[in-house]
Protein backbone atom coordinates (compact mmCIF):
# COMPACT_ATOMS: atom_id res chain seq x y z
CA UNK A 1 0.00 0.00 0.00
CA UNK A 2 0.95 3.87 -0.63
CA UNK A 3 0.51 6.25 2.13
CA UNK A 4 1.45 9.44 2.65
CA UNK A 5 1.69 11.53 6.22
CA UNK A 6 1.25 14.97 7.35
CA UNK A 7 4.00 15.81 10.23
CA UNK A 8 4.47 18.54 12.74
CA UNK A 9 7.85 19.19 14.19
CA UNK A 10 10.15 21.23 15.81
CA UNK A 11 13.46 21.61 14.49
CA UNK A 12 16.16 22.68 16.99
CA UNK A 13 16.65 19.05 17.87
CA UNK A 14 17.67 17.99 14.51
CA UNK A 15 20.20 18.12 11.35
CA UNK A 16 17.27 18.68 9.20
CA UNK A 17 14.69 16.71 7.52
CA UNK A 18 16.73 15.01 5.09
CA UNK A 19 19.23 11.78 6.15
CA UNK A 20 22.93 12.52 6.42
CA UNK A 21 25.64 11.36 7.91
CA UNK A 22 27.06 11.45 11.71
CA UNK A 23 23.73 14.03 12.45
CA UNK A 24 19.96 12.84 13.68
CA UNK A 25 17.22 14.15 11.14
CA UNK A 26 13.61 13.82 11.09
CA UNK A 27 13.30 11.80 8.28
CA UNK A 28 15.93 8.85 9.94
CA UNK A 29 13.91 9.11 13.17
CA UNK A 30 10.53 8.23 11.34
CA UNK A 31 12.24 5.76 8.83
CA UNK A 32 13.42 4.26 12.13
CA UNK A 33 10.00 3.91 13.77
CA UNK A 34 8.37 2.44 10.54
CA UNK A 35 11.08 -0.30 10.68
CA UNK A 36 9.87 -1.27 14.05
CA UNK A 37 6.21 -1.26 12.60
CA UNK A 38 6.61 -3.35 9.15
CA UNK A 39 9.77 -5.39 9.80
CA UNK A 40 11.23 -4.21 7.06
CA UNK A 41 13.67 -0.80 5.52
CA UNK A 42 11.50 1.55 3.84
CA UNK A 43 12.40 5.04 2.35
CA UNK A 44 9.80 7.98 2.78
CA UNK A 45 10.30 11.12 0.46
CA UNK A 46 9.00 14.64 1.88
CA UNK A 47 7.80 17.32 -0.13
CA UNK A 48 10.33 19.47 1.00
CA UNK A 49 13.84 19.95 2.59
CA UNK A 50 13.95 21.35 5.78
CA UNK A 51 17.60 23.13 7.08
CA UNK A 52 18.86 22.23 10.82
CA UNK A 53 16.72 24.14 13.42
CA UNK A 54 13.77 24.54 11.28
CA UNK A 55 10.03 23.98 12.27
CA UNK A 56 7.31 22.39 10.35
CA UNK A 57 3.53 22.02 10.36
CA UNK A 58 2.49 20.64 7.01
CA UNK A 59 5.72 18.61 6.05
CA UNK A 60 4.01 15.55 3.82
CA UNK A 61 6.01 12.72 3.27
CA UNK A 62 5.24 9.27 1.27
CA UNK A 63 6.28 5.67 1.30
CA UNK A 64 5.07 2.25 0.64
CA UNK A 65 4.84 -0.89 2.70
CA UNK A 66 3.37 -4.56 2.51
CA UNK A 67 1.78 -4.21 5.54
CA UNK A 68 -1.61 -3.10 5.37
CA UNK A 69 -2.78 -0.11 7.74
CA UNK A 70 -5.45 1.84 8.30
CA UNK A 71 -4.67 5.00 8.81
CA UNK A 72 -5.75 5.85 11.93
CA UNK A 73 -4.24 2.48 13.48
CA UNK A 74 -0.68 3.41 11.82
CA UNK A 75 -1.07 7.48 12.66
CA UNK A 76 -1.25 6.04 16.63
CA UNK A 77 1.76 3.59 16.10
CA UNK A 78 3.89 5.86 14.50
CA UNK A 79 3.51 9.21 17.60
CA UNK A 80 3.19 5.82 20.23
CA UNK A 81 7.17 5.71 19.50
CA UNK A 82 7.79 9.39 18.22
CA UNK A 83 9.50 11.89 20.63
CA UNK A 84 7.34 14.62 21.56
CA UNK A 85 8.64 17.15 19.12
CA UNK A 86 7.58 15.06 16.09
CA UNK A 87 4.47 14.61 15.48
CA UNK A 88 2.31 12.79 12.59
CA UNK A 89 -0.91 14.91 12.25
CA UNK A 90 -2.62 12.57 9.63
CA UNK A 91 -2.17 9.61 7.86
CA UNK A 92 -3.43 9.21 4.35
CA UNK A 93 -3.97 6.23 1.70
CA UNK A 94 -2.53 7.44 -1.98
CA UNK A 95 -2.42 5.94 -5.61
CA UNK A 96 0.64 3.97 -5.68
CA UNK A 97 2.16 6.51 -7.76
CA UNK A 98 2.04 9.40 -5.06
CA UNK A 99 5.20 11.03 -4.55
CA UNK A 100 5.15 13.46 -2.09
CA UNK A 101 8.23 15.40 -3.73
CA UNK A 102 7.26 15.33 -7.36
CA UNK A 103 3.79 15.55 -7.36
CA UNK A 104 3.68 19.13 -5.29
CA UNK A 105 3.17 21.87 -7.45
CA UNK A 106 3.78 24.29 -5.19
CA UNK A 107 5.49 24.98 -1.50
CA UNK A 108 4.67 27.20 1.10
CA UNK A 109 7.16 28.93 3.75
CA UNK A 110 6.29 31.10 6.86
CA UNK A 111 8.69 32.86 8.53
CA UNK A 112 8.08 34.79 12.15
CA UNK A 113 9.78 38.16 13.45
CA UNK A 114 9.26 39.21 17.38
CA UNK A 115 9.83 42.90 17.44
CA UNK A 116 11.55 44.25 20.41
CA UNK A 117 13.75 44.82 23.19
CA UNK A 118 12.54 41.24 24.76
CA UNK A 119 11.00 38.22 23.51
CA UNK A 120 8.44 36.20 25.46
CA UNK A 121 10.12 33.02 26.71
CA UNK A 122 7.16 31.00 25.26
CA UNK A 123 7.95 32.25 21.94
CA UNK A 124 11.88 31.03 22.35
CA UNK A 125 12.76 28.60 19.12
CA UNK A 126 9.64 29.30 17.20
CA UNK A 127 10.38 32.79 16.01
CA UNK A 128 13.26 35.25 15.41
CA UNK A 129 14.10 37.78 18.01
CA UNK A 130 14.72 40.72 16.11
CA UNK A 131 15.01 44.10 18.25
CA UNK A 132 14.63 46.30 15.24
CA UNK A 133 11.29 47.09 13.95
CA UNK A 134 10.76 47.23 10.54
CA UNK A 135 9.12 49.57 8.07
CA UNK A 136 6.23 47.28 6.86
CA UNK A 137 5.51 49.78 3.71
CA UNK A 138 9.12 49.22 2.39
CA UNK A 139 9.13 45.51 3.41
CA UNK A 140 6.38 45.42 1.21
CA UNK A 141 7.50 47.59 -1.66
CA UNK A 142 11.14 45.02 -1.59
CA UNK A 143 9.47 41.97 -1.58
CA UNK A 144 7.31 42.85 -5.11
CA UNK A 145 11.20 42.63 -6.42
CA UNK A 146 11.50 39.26 -5.74
CA UNK A 147 8.00 37.98 -6.87
CA UNK A 148 8.67 36.25 -10.37
CA UNK A 149 11.07 34.27 -12.39
CA UNK A 150 14.71 35.58 -11.57
CA UNK A 151 18.30 34.35 -10.54
CA UNK A 152 18.42 33.98 -6.98
CA UNK A 153 22.05 33.01 -6.89
CA UNK A 154 22.88 35.97 -4.78
CA UNK A 155 20.18 34.18 -2.30
CA UNK A 156 21.40 30.67 -1.98
CA UNK A 157 24.40 29.06 0.30
CA UNK A 158 27.40 29.09 -1.67
CA UNK A 159 28.93 25.93 -1.29
CA UNK A 160 25.37 24.57 -2.21
CA UNK A 161 24.58 26.85 -5.14
CA UNK A 162 23.17 24.70 -8.54
CA UNK A 163 24.42 25.69 -11.96
CA UNK A 164 21.07 27.10 -12.44
CA UNK A 165 19.93 29.30 -9.81
CA UNK A 166 16.56 30.57 -11.84
CA UNK A 167 13.72 30.15 -9.90
CA UNK A 168 9.93 31.20 -9.47
CA UNK A 169 8.64 33.44 -7.09
CA UNK A 170 4.87 33.05 -7.07
CA UNK A 171 3.68 35.24 -3.91
CA UNK A 172 5.29 36.73 -1.17
CA UNK A 173 2.62 38.21 1.79
CA UNK A 174 3.78 40.61 4.58
CA UNK A 175 2.10 40.84 7.94
CA UNK A 176 2.29 42.71 11.11
CA UNK A 177 0.53 41.29 14.00
CA UNK A 178 1.08 43.70 17.22
CA UNK A 179 5.05 43.01 17.73
CA UNK A 180 5.24 39.75 15.48
CA UNK A 181 5.90 40.65 11.29
CA UNK A 182 4.70 37.09 9.48
CA UNK A 183 6.64 36.52 5.86
CA UNK A 184 4.19 33.64 3.41
CA UNK A 185 6.38 32.91 0.54
CA UNK A 186 5.34 30.36 -2.01
CA UNK A 187 7.12 28.76 -4.84
CA UNK A 188 7.46 25.75 -7.09
CA UNK A 189 11.10 25.10 -5.46
CA UNK A 190 13.58 26.85 -3.52
CA UNK A 191 17.52 26.93 -2.82
CA UNK A 192 19.30 26.17 0.03
CA UNK A 193 18.99 28.83 2.46
CA UNK A 194 16.97 30.81 -0.14
CA UNK A 195 13.70 31.61 2.38
CA UNK A 196 16.31 32.48 5.46
CA UNK A 197 18.17 34.89 3.01
CA UNK A 198 15.34 36.83 1.71
CA UNK A 199 14.29 37.37 5.16
CA UNK A 200 17.61 38.75 5.89
CA UNK A 201 17.34 41.08 2.42
CA UNK A 202 14.36 42.41 3.48
CA UNK A 203 15.35 42.78 7.19
CA UNK A 204 17.99 44.54 5.79
CA UNK A 205 15.47 47.27 3.75
CA UNK A 206 12.56 47.47 6.35
CA UNK A 207 15.25 48.69 8.62
CA UNK A 208 17.00 50.93 6.64
CA UNK A 209 19.95 49.78 6.17
CA UNK A 210 19.95 49.33 2.60
CA UNK A 211 17.64 50.39 -0.35
CA UNK A 212 15.41 48.68 -2.82
CA UNK A 213 17.78 49.60 -5.45
CA UNK A 214 20.55 47.68 -3.89
CA UNK A 215 18.01 44.30 -3.42
CA UNK A 216 16.55 44.60 -7.17
CA UNK A 217 20.50 44.46 -7.98
CA UNK A 218 20.76 41.58 -6.20
CA UNK A 219 18.59 39.46 -8.97
CA UNK A 220 21.21 40.71 -11.78
CA UNK A 221 23.62 37.43 -10.90
CA UNK A 222 25.10 38.80 -8.14
CA UNK A 223 27.27 36.53 -5.57
CA UNK A 224 26.26 35.51 -2.47
CA UNK A 225 28.37 37.89 -0.12
CA UNK A 226 26.56 41.04 -2.01
CA UNK A 227 23.34 39.76 0.24
CA UNK A 228 22.94 40.62 3.55
CA UNK A 229 22.93 38.21 6.72
CA UNK A 230 21.12 35.05 6.71
CA UNK A 231 18.03 35.25 9.18
CA UNK A 232 17.92 32.56 11.76
CA UNK A 233 16.37 28.65 11.01
CA UNK A 234 14.45 29.00 14.83
CA UNK A 235 11.77 31.92 12.67
CA UNK A 236 11.14 29.84 9.49
CA UNK A 237 8.17 26.85 9.30
CA UNK A 238 7.47 24.88 6.79
CA UNK A 239 3.23 25.65 6.38
CA UNK A 240 2.20 23.86 3.32
CA UNK A 241 2.84 21.87 -0.11
CA UNK A 242 0.19 22.21 -2.48
CA UNK A 243 -1.10 19.20 -4.47
CA UNK A 244 -3.72 18.61 -7.59
CA UNK A 245 -7.31 18.80 -6.30
CA UNK A 246 -6.13 19.53 -2.93
CA UNK A 247 -5.93 16.05 -1.55
CA UNK A 248 -4.00 17.39 1.62
CA UNK A 249 -6.34 19.87 2.94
Amino acid sequence: MNYAVKISYLGQNYSGWQIQPDATSIQEIIENILFKIAGNKIKIIGAGRTDKGVNSVGQIASFEMEKIFKPEKLQLALNFYLPEDIRITKVYLTQNNFNARHDAFLREYKYFIFHGSFCPPALNNFVWWNKKFWDHDLARQASKILIGKHDFKAFCKTSECPENSIRTIQSIRIKKIYNITVISIKAQSFLTNMVRIIMGNLNAVATGKNNILWLNNLLNNSARSESSITAPACGLWFWRAYYKDNIFN
